[in-house]
Protein backbone atom coordinates (compact mmCIF):
# COMPACT_ATOMS: atom_id res chain seq x y z
CA UNK A 1 0.00 0.00 0.00
CA UNK A 2 1.29 3.46 -0.89
CA UNK A 3 2.27 5.56 2.13
CA UNK A 4 0.42 8.74 3.01
CA UNK A 5 2.32 12.03 3.02
CA UNK A 6 1.63 13.43 6.47
CA UNK A 7 2.72 16.90 5.41
CA UNK A 8 -0.42 17.19 3.26
CA UNK A 9 -2.34 19.21 5.77
CA UNK A 10 -6.00 18.44 6.42
CA UNK A 11 -8.06 21.21 8.00
CA UNK A 12 -10.73 19.71 10.23
CA UNK A 13 -14.33 20.86 10.22
CA UNK A 14 -15.19 19.85 13.75
CA UNK A 15 -18.67 19.71 15.29
CA UNK A 16 -19.97 22.41 17.59
CA UNK A 17 -18.66 22.00 21.11
CA UNK A 18 -21.76 23.42 22.78
CA UNK A 19 -24.05 21.00 20.95
CA UNK A 20 -21.93 17.96 21.77
CA UNK A 21 -21.56 19.10 25.37
CA UNK A 22 -25.35 19.13 25.68
CA UNK A 23 -25.63 15.68 24.03
CA UNK A 24 -22.95 14.25 26.36
CA UNK A 25 -24.69 15.57 29.47
CA UNK A 26 -28.03 14.19 28.28
CA UNK A 27 -26.50 10.73 27.76
CA UNK A 28 -24.94 10.83 31.21
CA UNK A 29 -28.24 11.85 32.85
CA UNK A 30 -30.02 9.02 31.04
CA UNK A 31 -28.05 6.65 33.23
CA UNK A 32 -29.85 7.91 36.34
CA UNK A 33 -33.31 6.51 35.36
CA UNK A 34 -31.62 3.18 34.64
CA UNK A 35 -30.37 3.02 38.24
CA UNK A 36 -33.77 4.05 39.59
CA UNK A 37 -35.51 1.49 37.42
CA UNK A 38 -33.15 -1.19 38.64
CA UNK A 39 -33.85 -0.26 42.27
CA UNK A 40 -37.62 -0.47 41.67
CA UNK A 41 -37.36 -3.92 40.11
CA UNK A 42 -35.07 -5.07 42.93
CA UNK A 43 -37.90 -4.41 45.42
CA UNK A 44 -40.14 -6.83 43.55
CA UNK A 45 -40.07 -10.46 44.39
CA UNK A 46 -39.90 -12.08 41.02
CA UNK A 47 -37.72 -14.47 39.12
CA UNK A 48 -36.53 -11.74 36.76
CA UNK A 49 -35.66 -9.14 39.40
CA UNK A 50 -31.94 -10.07 39.47
CA UNK A 51 -31.65 -10.02 35.67
CA UNK A 52 -33.44 -6.67 35.43
CA UNK A 53 -31.18 -5.22 38.11
CA UNK A 54 -28.08 -6.39 36.25
CA UNK A 55 -29.31 -4.97 32.96
CA UNK A 56 -30.20 -1.65 34.58
CA UNK A 57 -26.79 -1.33 36.24
CA UNK A 58 -24.96 -2.23 33.02
CA UNK A 59 -27.06 0.24 31.02
CA UNK A 60 -26.47 3.03 33.54
CA UNK A 61 -22.71 2.42 33.64
CA UNK A 62 -22.55 2.22 29.85
CA UNK A 63 -24.43 5.51 29.40
CA UNK A 64 -22.23 7.26 31.96
CA UNK A 65 -19.05 5.95 30.31
CA UNK A 66 -20.25 7.03 26.86
CA UNK A 67 -21.04 10.50 28.18
CA UNK A 68 -17.63 10.83 29.87
CA UNK A 69 -15.80 9.62 26.74
CA UNK A 70 -17.71 12.10 24.61
CA UNK A 71 -16.71 14.90 26.97
CA UNK A 72 -13.06 14.06 26.26
CA UNK A 73 -13.59 15.16 22.65
CA UNK A 74 -14.27 18.79 23.57
CA UNK A 75 -11.49 21.16 22.47
CA UNK A 76 -11.03 24.91 22.94
CA UNK A 77 -8.89 26.73 20.36
CA UNK A 78 -7.79 30.27 21.17
CA UNK A 79 -6.87 32.87 18.52
CA UNK A 80 -3.50 32.23 16.85
CA UNK A 81 -3.42 28.60 17.99
CA UNK A 82 -3.60 25.28 16.18
CA UNK A 83 -4.14 21.71 17.31
CA UNK A 84 -2.60 18.78 15.41
CA UNK A 85 -4.51 15.52 15.98
CA UNK A 86 -3.68 11.88 15.34
CA UNK A 87 -5.97 8.86 15.54
CA UNK A 88 -4.36 5.55 16.53
CA UNK A 89 -0.98 6.71 15.21
CA UNK A 90 -2.25 8.17 11.92
CA UNK A 91 -2.55 11.86 11.11
CA UNK A 92 -6.19 12.87 11.59
CA UNK A 93 -6.27 16.62 10.90
CA UNK A 94 -5.51 20.08 12.23
CA UNK A 95 -7.78 22.62 13.90
CA UNK A 96 -6.97 26.26 13.13
CA UNK A 97 -10.12 28.33 13.70
CA UNK A 98 -10.66 29.72 17.17
CA UNK A 99 -13.71 28.37 18.98
CA UNK A 100 -15.24 25.53 21.00
CA UNK A 101 -15.26 22.22 19.07
CA UNK A 102 -15.85 18.52 19.45
CA UNK A 103 -13.68 15.94 17.70
CA UNK A 104 -13.31 12.20 17.90
CA UNK A 105 -12.53 11.59 21.59
CA UNK A 106 -9.97 8.94 20.68
CA UNK A 107 -7.85 11.54 18.83
CA UNK A 108 -4.57 12.57 20.45
CA UNK A 109 -3.03 16.02 20.23
CA UNK A 110 0.70 15.97 19.58
CA UNK A 111 3.36 18.63 20.07
CA UNK A 112 6.89 17.49 21.03
CA UNK A 113 7.83 21.05 22.01
CA UNK A 114 5.11 21.16 24.67
CA UNK A 115 6.40 17.90 26.12
CA UNK A 116 9.88 19.34 26.55
CA UNK A 117 8.51 22.45 28.26
CA UNK A 118 6.43 20.20 30.51
CA UNK A 119 9.58 18.37 31.57
CA UNK A 120 11.39 21.67 32.18
CA UNK A 121 13.87 21.11 29.36
CA UNK A 122 15.37 23.91 27.31
CA UNK A 123 16.23 23.75 23.62
CA UNK A 124 19.71 22.28 23.24
CA UNK A 125 21.10 25.23 21.30
CA UNK A 126 24.34 25.56 23.23
CA UNK A 127 25.48 28.78 24.88
CA UNK A 128 25.11 30.90 21.78
CA UNK A 129 21.34 30.91 21.30
CA UNK A 130 18.18 31.26 23.33
CA UNK A 131 14.51 31.37 22.32
CA UNK A 132 12.05 33.72 23.94
CA UNK A 133 8.60 32.16 23.53
CA UNK A 134 6.25 34.05 25.80
CA UNK A 135 3.14 32.16 24.77
CA UNK A 136 4.55 28.81 25.87
CA UNK A 137 5.23 30.24 29.31
CA UNK A 138 1.68 31.54 29.59
CA UNK A 139 0.07 28.28 28.53
CA UNK A 140 -0.40 25.24 30.69
CA UNK A 141 2.54 22.87 30.72
CA UNK A 142 0.34 20.05 29.51
CA UNK A 143 -1.02 22.02 26.54
CA UNK A 144 -0.44 20.41 23.15
CA UNK A 145 -1.51 23.42 21.13
CA UNK A 146 0.85 24.95 18.60
CA UNK A 147 1.17 28.72 18.88
CA UNK A 148 0.85 30.68 15.63
CA UNK A 149 1.91 33.96 17.22
CA UNK A 150 4.95 35.92 16.09
CA UNK A 151 7.99 34.89 18.11
CA UNK A 152 11.56 36.05 18.60
CA UNK A 153 14.76 34.03 18.38
CA UNK A 154 17.63 35.87 20.05
CA UNK A 155 20.82 34.35 18.69
CA UNK A 156 23.41 35.44 21.21
CA UNK A 157 26.92 36.60 20.38
CA UNK A 158 29.15 33.98 18.84
CA UNK A 159 32.78 34.19 17.77
CA UNK A 160 33.52 33.34 14.14
CA UNK A 161 36.18 34.18 11.57
CA UNK A 162 35.31 36.51 8.73
CA UNK A 163 36.39 36.10 5.10
CA UNK A 164 39.83 37.53 5.94
CA UNK A 165 40.32 35.21 8.89
CA UNK A 166 39.81 37.88 11.56
CA UNK A 167 37.87 36.69 14.63
CA UNK A 168 34.68 38.70 15.04
CA UNK A 169 31.69 38.56 17.38
CA UNK A 170 28.28 38.57 15.73
CA UNK A 171 24.76 38.32 17.11
CA UNK A 172 21.44 38.17 15.27
CA UNK A 173 17.75 38.31 16.04
CA UNK A 174 15.08 36.45 14.05
CA UNK A 175 11.35 37.29 13.94
CA UNK A 176 9.39 34.16 12.96
CA UNK A 177 6.14 32.27 13.35
CA UNK A 178 4.64 28.87 12.61
CA UNK A 179 2.89 28.93 9.24
CA UNK A 180 2.07 25.22 8.88
CA UNK A 181 1.42 23.56 12.23
CA UNK A 182 1.27 20.08 10.70
CA UNK A 183 4.77 20.31 9.23
CA UNK A 184 6.13 21.92 12.40
CA UNK A 185 4.90 19.02 14.55
CA UNK A 186 5.30 16.03 12.26
CA UNK A 187 8.36 16.83 10.12
CA UNK A 188 10.85 17.76 12.86
CA UNK A 189 11.37 16.67 16.45
CA UNK A 190 11.38 20.17 17.95
CA UNK A 191 10.81 23.06 15.59
CA UNK A 192 12.16 25.67 18.06
CA UNK A 193 15.43 23.80 18.48
CA UNK A 194 15.56 23.13 14.74
CA UNK A 195 15.22 26.85 14.00
CA UNK A 196 17.88 27.80 16.54
CA UNK A 197 20.43 25.36 15.10
CA UNK A 198 19.75 26.50 11.54
CA UNK A 199 20.11 30.13 12.61
CA UNK A 200 23.51 29.36 14.15
CA UNK A 201 24.66 27.73 10.93
CA UNK A 202 23.40 30.56 8.71
CA UNK A 203 25.04 33.20 10.93
CA UNK A 204 28.40 31.45 10.89
CA UNK A 205 28.23 30.91 7.15
CA UNK A 206 27.44 34.58 6.49
CA UNK A 207 30.32 35.73 8.70
CA UNK A 208 32.75 33.43 6.89
CA UNK A 209 31.69 34.64 3.43
CA UNK A 210 32.18 38.37 4.01
CA UNK A 211 34.96 40.50 5.52
CA UNK A 212 34.29 42.67 8.52
CA UNK A 213 35.34 45.87 6.78
CA UNK A 214 37.13 47.13 3.64
CA UNK A 215 38.34 50.47 2.39
CA UNK A 216 35.83 52.85 0.86
CA UNK A 217 37.05 52.27 -2.70
CA UNK A 218 36.15 48.58 -2.62
CA UNK A 219 32.70 47.54 -3.88
CA UNK A 220 32.75 44.23 -1.97
CA UNK A 221 30.00 43.61 0.57
CA UNK A 222 31.15 43.79 4.18
CA UNK A 223 29.57 42.83 7.47
CA UNK A 224 29.77 46.39 8.77
CA UNK A 225 29.03 48.36 5.62
CA UNK A 226 26.38 46.07 4.08
CA UNK A 227 24.70 44.72 7.19
CA UNK A 228 21.17 45.17 5.81
CA UNK A 229 21.97 43.40 2.52
CA UNK A 230 23.69 40.54 4.35
CA UNK A 231 20.74 40.28 6.76
CA UNK A 232 18.38 39.95 3.78
CA UNK A 233 20.59 37.19 2.34
CA UNK A 234 20.56 35.43 5.72
CA UNK A 235 16.76 35.69 5.85
CA UNK A 236 16.39 34.08 2.42
CA UNK A 237 18.80 31.26 3.30
CA UNK A 238 17.17 30.63 6.68
CA UNK A 239 13.70 30.58 5.12
CA UNK A 240 14.88 27.96 2.64
CA UNK A 241 16.28 25.83 5.48
CA UNK A 242 13.18 25.90 7.71
CA UNK A 243 10.54 25.61 4.99
CA UNK A 244 10.27 21.87 5.61
CA UNK A 245 9.44 22.61 9.25
CA UNK A 246 6.48 24.84 8.30
CA UNK A 247 8.07 28.03 9.68
CA UNK A 248 7.98 31.53 8.19
CA UNK A 249 10.91 33.92 8.71
CA UNK A 250 9.57 37.47 8.94
CA UNK A 251 12.80 39.36 9.55
CA UNK A 252 16.50 38.91 10.37
CA UNK A 253 18.64 41.63 11.92
CA UNK A 254 22.29 41.79 12.97
CA UNK A 255 22.17 43.13 16.53
CA UNK A 256 25.86 42.93 17.46
CA UNK A 257 28.99 43.10 15.34
CA UNK A 258 32.51 43.74 16.62
CA UNK A 259 36.04 42.44 16.44
CA UNK A 260 36.97 39.84 19.04
CA UNK A 261 38.56 41.36 22.17
CA UNK A 262 41.99 39.86 21.42
CA UNK A 263 42.37 41.86 18.19
CA UNK A 264 40.03 44.78 18.84
CA UNK A 265 42.80 47.22 19.88
CA UNK A 266 45.02 46.32 16.92
CA UNK A 267 42.13 46.67 14.49
CA UNK A 268 41.23 50.02 16.02
CA UNK A 269 44.76 51.30 15.35
CA UNK A 270 44.51 49.94 11.82
CA UNK A 271 41.23 51.75 11.24
CA UNK A 272 42.65 54.96 12.68
CA UNK A 273 45.71 54.71 10.43
CA UNK A 274 43.55 54.07 7.37
CA UNK A 275 41.37 57.05 8.30
CA UNK A 276 44.41 59.30 8.69
CA UNK A 277 45.77 58.19 5.31
CA UNK A 278 42.43 58.80 3.61
CA UNK A 279 42.16 62.23 5.25
CA UNK A 280 45.71 63.17 4.18
CA UNK A 281 44.99 62.12 0.62
CA UNK A 282 41.94 64.37 0.50
CA UNK A 283 43.84 67.27 2.09
CA UNK A 284 46.75 66.98 -0.34
CA UNK A 285 44.41 66.66 -3.32
CA UNK A 286 42.50 69.77 -2.24
CA UNK A 287 45.71 71.71 -1.56
CA UNK A 288 47.13 70.92 -5.00
CA UNK A 289 43.93 72.07 -6.69
CA UNK A 290 43.93 75.29 -4.65
CA UNK A 291 47.59 76.02 -5.53
CA UNK A 292 46.86 75.39 -9.20
CA UNK A 293 43.89 77.73 -9.06
CA UNK A 294 45.98 80.45 -7.36
CA UNK A 295 48.75 80.24 -9.98
CA UNK A 296 46.25 80.33 -12.83
CA UNK A 297 44.44 83.38 -11.44
CA UNK A 298 47.74 85.25 -10.84
CA UNK A 299 48.77 84.53 -14.41
CA UNK A 300 45.42 85.38 -15.99
CA UNK A 301 44.98 88.65 -14.06
CA UNK A 302 48.66 89.58 -14.63
CA UNK A 303 49.04 90.50 -10.99
CA UNK A 304 52.68 89.43 -10.80
CA UNK A 305 55.14 87.68 -13.05
CA UNK A 306 56.81 84.70 -11.39
CA UNK A 307 59.66 82.68 -12.78
CA UNK A 308 59.90 78.95 -12.24
CA UNK A 309 61.99 79.24 -9.08
CA UNK A 310 59.55 81.65 -7.42
CA UNK A 311 56.61 79.51 -8.54
CA UNK A 312 58.24 76.52 -6.84
CA UNK A 313 58.77 78.56 -3.66
CA UNK A 314 55.17 79.75 -3.73
CA UNK A 315 53.86 76.22 -4.25
CA UNK A 316 55.99 74.97 -1.35
CA UNK A 317 54.77 77.70 0.99
CA UNK A 318 51.10 77.19 0.06
CA UNK A 319 51.33 73.42 0.52
CA UNK A 320 52.94 73.90 3.94
CA UNK A 321 50.14 76.27 4.96
CA UNK A 322 47.32 74.12 3.56
CA UNK A 323 48.63 70.68 4.61
CA UNK A 324 50.14 71.53 7.98
CA UNK A 325 48.58 70.32 11.23
CA UNK A 326 49.29 73.66 12.96
CA UNK A 327 48.70 77.24 12.02
CA UNK A 328 51.55 78.70 9.93
CA UNK A 329 53.66 81.54 11.39
CA UNK A 330 54.17 84.04 8.54
CA UNK A 331 57.43 86.01 8.14
CA UNK A 332 56.93 89.55 6.80
CA UNK A 333 59.66 90.70 4.41
CA UNK A 334 59.85 94.49 4.39
CA UNK A 335 62.56 94.64 1.76
CA UNK A 336 62.73 93.72 -1.87
CA UNK A 337 61.72 90.22 -2.89
CA UNK A 338 64.91 90.15 -4.94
Amino acid sequence: MKGVNVTEEKRLKAASGMLMLFVSLVIMFLGIPAYVLGGVYMSWDGPASGLVLAIAIVAGVALNCIGIIMLCGLKIIHPNEALVLTLFGNYYGTLYDAGFYWVNPFCTAINPTAKKHENGEQPSTGKTSSININMNLNQSSASKKVSLKTMTLDNKRQKVNDAQGNPVEIGTIVIWKVKNATKAVLNVEDYTEFLSIQCDAITRNAARNYPYDMNEESDEKTLRGSSQEIADIMQAELQNKVMEAGLEILDVRITHLAYAPEIASAMLQRQQAAAIIDARQKIVGGAVSMVEMALNQLSENQIVELDEERKAAMVSNLLVVLCGNKDAQPIVNSGSIY
